[in-house]
């Protein structure tokens, strides 16, 4: 994994769409951080495979980090 803003902010874009419990939520908030440093995702973006190699790692983390598991995917059982 390196630095690279617009990994960082697709990672942090992406988990906050699929992982957030409603607009009170601390996840959500992510977007509002997001639109201050006037991040615009591809309207195109849904899907952890979109990522490349170094978002996918960073997403990966956020995923283990706050949901704890490994799935990439909130539905999967």
């Amino acid at each position: 994994m390196y630095f690279n803003s617009l990994d960082i902010c697709t990672a942090h874009y992406l988990f906050a769409m699929l992982f957030h419990e409603g607009q009170f939520s601390e996840i959500y908030a992510k977007f509002g951080q997001l639109e201050k440093i006037k991040f615009k995702p591809s309207p195109l973006l849904s899907n952890p495979r979109q990522l490349n190699e170094n978002a996918k790692e960073i997403y990966m983390n956020l995923v283990r980090k706050h949901i704890g598991v490994l799935s990439t995917n909130p539905t999967s059982t």
